[in-house]
């Protein structure tokens, strides 16, 4: 039983520290009620009247579709938007040096060049990672942007290009399109496509079967080279990729290659000018052109 509820003639003290006890008792070990420090109960009247305080000054009490405000109707959300208002304005004379100058010109300023920079990576981060990764090392079906080739091309007016209508995006009339045929929907016949598929391995270099690799070429010759030129180097206007290298966007072992000569995959990017505007495009650009593999 608590003190507060014994008989003060049945309250103990004990002899060694003088200190009244509880009435509790384990093993002849008794319970010495020893008040709390002044100072911690004094740190903890603190906390309290510290916390009133607070839920008057600041937003804490939740509402059904709001929360209270404060007497000083402070957020920080607002002071996240007044840094931000800030920042912008000290940025502002490079924003507007952005936006009217043209790519070539940002990319050979010193000083706005790492700026945009900047601003395209913060961009990248937001809107291009989900498909590029956050390397921009792409994936299976994504292209990897740090190395030199390039479906639509890799200079800065050509990436601009792409990023301002994207590839095959109905929504913009300007958007690259690029359709390779399905073979295998009766166009070429099942040897045929396999035949093919070795040849491009020789193309690019990899273990390929000689045999079929010289009929395929004749195939390929009729049906491929006008897109993908005579020795499978590409074309930047058409969107038709190099396959004369080691770098596949849908696989390059000869069952995957097959895969793709009869039934074709085609990306889709969105074109971004609409949605970021034409200064975060120019940023992107210039950012995109920096990783390296910009011609």
């Amino acid at each position: 039983m608590s003190t507060e509820n014994r008989d003060p003639h049945d309250r103990e003290v004990d002899d060694v520290t003088g200190t009244e006890t509880t009435g509790h008792e384990w093993d002849g070990i008794k319970e010495l009620n020893t008040p709390m420090p002044r100072w911690w109960l004094w740190t903890f009247y603190a906390t309290i009247a510290f916390s009133l305080v607070y839920t008057i000054l600041y937003p804490a009490w939740p509402l059904v579709n709001t929360a209270t405000t404060g007497l000083l109707n402070w957020s920080s959300r607002g002071d996240l938007s007044v840094a931000m208002a800030a920042q912008t304005e000290a940025n502002a004379d490079r924003f507007n040096a952005i936006e009217t100058k043209s790519i070539e010109e940002i990319a050979n300023d010193d000083q706005l060049r790492p700026f945009a920079i900047a601003g395209g990576r913060a961009a990248f981060k937001v809107n291009c990672v989900q498909c590029h990764g956050a390397g921009a090392e792409g994936g299976a079906g994504y292209p990897n942007l740090n190395d030199d080739v390039w479906l639509w091309g890799g200079t800065l007016e050509a990436i601009q290009t792409t990023l301002n209508h994207g590839i095959r995006y109905e929504q913009d009339d300007d958007t690259r399109i690029s359709e390779m045929p399905a073979y295998g929907d009766g166009i070429l016949e099942n040897d045929e496509i396999r035949d093919v598929a070795w040849y491009v391995r020789k193309l690019s270099g990899q273990e390929f079967d000689a045999e079929a690799a010289e009929r395929g070429e004749v195939t390929y010759v009729d049906n491929c080279a006008a897109c993908h030129a005579d020795n499978g180097e590409g074309m930047d206007d058409l969107g038709a990729p190099a396959l004369n290298d080691a770098l596949w966007l849908y696989g390059g072992s000869h069952e995957e290659i097959v895969s793709q000569v009869r039934q074709p995959k085609h990306g889709v990017m969105p074109g971004w000018l609409d949605r970021l505007g034409d200064t975060t495009v120019k940023q992107l650009t210039v950012y995109v052109h920096s990783l390296g593999g910009g011609e």
